[in-house]
């Protein structure tokens, strides 16, 4: 986490090859929606697999050029969410995946609503990407059209049921994990600022 106001390095810049990733990733949202929910299963795989192409593109191409930038690590989580939460939700009312996951995967989500709330009451803003929340969000975007091809007939389908719930629960755990990695830095952060005095 960083203070209220700095910047860390990270560039204030808009118009960067990973900020426009992240945003077509994020129109790509509702299309996908719409495609898994209407049963066109291809469209809903091919907009799964370029998400999770342009989320591994973003970050690095923003670490290898030096494109780190304000606006990119609010669109990255932000996009990751999106299609997690569509994905979820779409795969549930299909029957593919049952709701127990989506109800565990959004009770993260509001645990760490309540994380970066506490964060920004004591001017901490911009909770630093972690690897396990990335391995995380790489682990569900893998599951998730391997679930969806398992939903099919014929022996890709019982491929790809097997494999998916690896990733899932992979993803599942690790989701978790970095929650409370977030929590445990939120903790010690706290513990410093009552250490030091005013």
């Amino acid at each position: 986490m960083t203070g209220a106001g700095s910047q860390g390095g990270v560039s204030t810049r808009v118009l960067t090859l990973p900020n426009v990733l992240s945003a077509l990733r994020l129109v790509g949202v509702p299309v996908f929606l719409w495609a898994i929910l209407s049963r066109h299963d291809a469209l809903a795989l091919v907009l799964l697999m370029v998400s999770g192409l342009t989320d591994w593109l973003d970050g690095k191409i923003a670490r290898a050029w030096g494109l780190e930038s304000r606006l990119g690590q609010l669109l990255d989580p932000v996009a990751d969410r999106l299609y997690i939460a569509s994905t979820l939700l779409g795969l549930a009312w299909r029957d593919i995946l049952p709701w127990w996951v989506v109800v565990v995967l959004f009770a993260r989500e509001a645990f760490m609503g309540v994380v970066v709330l506490i964060a920004k009451r004591h001017g901490w803003v911009g909770l630093p990407v972690h690897f396990a929340g990335k391995a995380a969000t790489f682990n569900l975007l893998y599951a998730f059209p391997l679930l969806l091809l398992a939903d099919g007939t014929g022996p890709v389908a019982r491929i790809a049921e097997p494999v998916g719930w690896g990733f899932a629960w992979w993803g599942i755990t690790l989701y978790w994990l970095a929650g409370v990695l977030y929590a445990m830095q939120l903790r010690r952060l706290l513990a410093h600022e009552r250490a030091v005095p005013a």
